[in-house]
């Protein structure tokens, strides 16, 4: 299990550690689908929060769970999409990149869970 927080380490090295992780863990993942989500999650938190967050990514045989926890009860939702200003493209990215994605508030904020399952992957790529 991979666990890091932003007390701890940046987005960037966030994303590098989370690269190392799958490369040694989760060899059936397609990288670079999960360094996008994991991009996004990270860059919500930081941007529609007050920044604090914590990554959880483990790999079994069932699957892969990337689990990003922040300060804000806000729920994710889809809005349009604003290519001149940035914004609005990334919840989609998520929900169309993981397996399934699902959203838990609690009384600190809220858990975004996105999880891959290595059958669905091999579908995609064939």
């Amino acid at each position: 299990m991979l666990v890091l927080d932003s007390s701890r380490t940046n987005t960037a090295l966030a994303r590098r550690a989370a690269r190392r992780f799958l490369q040694a863990r989760c060899p059936w993942a397609d990288v670079h689908d999960v360094l996008l989500v994991v991009s996004e999650l990270l860059g919500n938190a930081v941007r529609h929060t007050e920044g604090a967050w914590l990554l959880r990514m483990s790999c079994r045989q069932e699957g892969l769970v990337v689990e990003v926890h922040d300060g804000s009860r806000t729920l994710p939702a889809p809005r349009p999409g604003d290519a001149e200003n940035g914004g609005g493209f990334g919840w989609g990215i998520v929900q169309q990149l993981a397996s399934s994605v699902t959203v838990r508030p609690h009384r600190s904020g809220k858990s975004v869970r996105a999880v891959w399952h290595p059958a669905l992957q091999a579908q995609a790529a064939a």
